[in-house]
């Protein structure tokens, strides 16, 4: 657990952190960037394991010594963690280590994770994750105390993006002057939203996505998926190895979002207004996270059936309900109103984020999807 050998792929990226490892080129800051789900928080966790083990080997952590051990539960006392939260003042959780548990849990079951993953493991659907200011004050104290191994300090902060201002401001004059033997890494999907002071303090490591080779191999290993299917799910996955499990374990949340988008574009082209509202109505039900999420979703079918126009089948990422839908759809998302779509889509999200009524969002959207469908 949380070794190099339990990355997907990445072999690139794990040489490039060992070669400076072994070098002792280790910036006290560092920045891990890419999409959900290629591996970056997997990689911070090997590498910080790998810079803690006293007997590590040129290419792991020994995974036996007494650091190791207690990276295997997540307990090493140098090591800590600082990700968003959402303030519940009835229990007074106010800071990440009151969350502790529930982050030790999630990461111990799969360094593979994504936002609306670790909302749930708070019981916080409808909840605004933010690393909040009084974090930084926790993150000076820790690493004002004396290494409890003689080693390194290490801080990893999950979604350096969610910090508020202030938190922000606070770890810019930690990164300026470090204290000695002090690690941050910071693992990011969105670098583009952190501060830029803070940017340029950190050493970037962009982290590409990984094979369709090393996913299909990675689920023949761990789950037993025949070769042919590994390969269809490698390709749909797009180098995302989150989402090849999500394609694994096709859940109801997955199967709603392609009964929902379905329902809207027939509804639409129907012009069936009050059953349009109740659609609406019933994505509205869903939590902020999912609602993002089923956008998103709708901007991949759109995309998807676009492309499907040229038949070109390698350039398609779709499970098979989805192909046979698009079949039939795809010629309805054409030159003229693809990018009006797509422009609906994102506008849809903007507002969401920004907590308008999502009634109102999703009707309008499905009302804007009548004239565009016809186009």
């Amino acid at each position: 657990m949380f070794s190099f050998q339990d990355v997907i792929g990445q072999t690139d990226a794990k040489q490039k952190l060992l070669h400076e490892a072994h070098k002792g080129r280790i910036a006290h800051a560092q920045l891990f960037c890419g999409p959900s789900g290629i591996g970056k928080m997997a990689l911070a966790l090997a590498y910080a394991r790998y810079l803690c083990c006293p007997n590590h080997t040129p290419t792991d952590a020994c995974g036996t010594c007494p650091s190791c051990v207690k990276w295997n539960k997540l307990v090493h006392p140098d090591v800590h963690f600082v990700f968003p939260i959402v303030k519940n003042a009835k229990a007074k959780k106010e800071i990440c280590d009151d969350y502790l548990a529930n982050w030790r849990q999630l990461l111990l079951e799969s360094p593979y994770f994504a936002l609306e993953h670790w909302l749930d493991k708070m019981g916080a659907e409808n909840g605004q994750a933010i690393i909040y200011a009084k974090e930084s004050d926790e993150i000076t104290r820790k690493l004002s105390l004396k290494s409890s191994e003689g080693g390194y300090k290490i801080t990893i902060v999950w979604l350096p993006e969610k910090m508020h201002e202030a938190c922000a401001n606070k770890l810019l004059k930690l990164l300026e002057e470090p204290p000695q033997q002090t690690l941050f890494l910071l693992v990011s999907e969105t670098p583009e939203m952190i501060l830029p002071t803070i940017q340029s303090r950190t050493q970037r490591f962009n982290i590409p996505r990984i094979s369709d080779e090393e996913i299909a191999s990675a689920l023949q290993r761990k789950y037993g998926i025949q070769a042919q299917d590994s390969e269809t799910i490698a390709h749909m996955a797009n180098g995302s190895f989150l989402k090849a499990l999500a394609t694994i374990h096709l859940n109801e949340e997955n199967s709603q979002y392609f009964d929902l988008f379905v329902s809207l574009m027939r509804l639409s082209y129907q012009r069936k207004i009050r059953e349009m509202k109740q659609w609406s109505e019933q994505v509205a039900s869903l939590s902020r996270e999912r609602q993002k999420d089923f956008l998103n979703y709708c901007q991949h079918m759109i995309r998807e059936s676009f492309i499907a126009n040229f038949h070109c089948k390698e350039m398609n990422y779709m499970t098979r309900p989805e192909q046979n839908f698009t079949a039939r759809f795809a010629p309805f998302v054409n030159e003229r109103n693809v990018m009006g779509i797509m422009h609906e889509l994102s506008e849809a999200q903007i507002h969401i984020e920004q907590n308008v009524n999502p009634r109102m969002v999703f009707f309008d959207f499905s009302l804007k999807m009548i004239v565009l469908l016809k186009n």
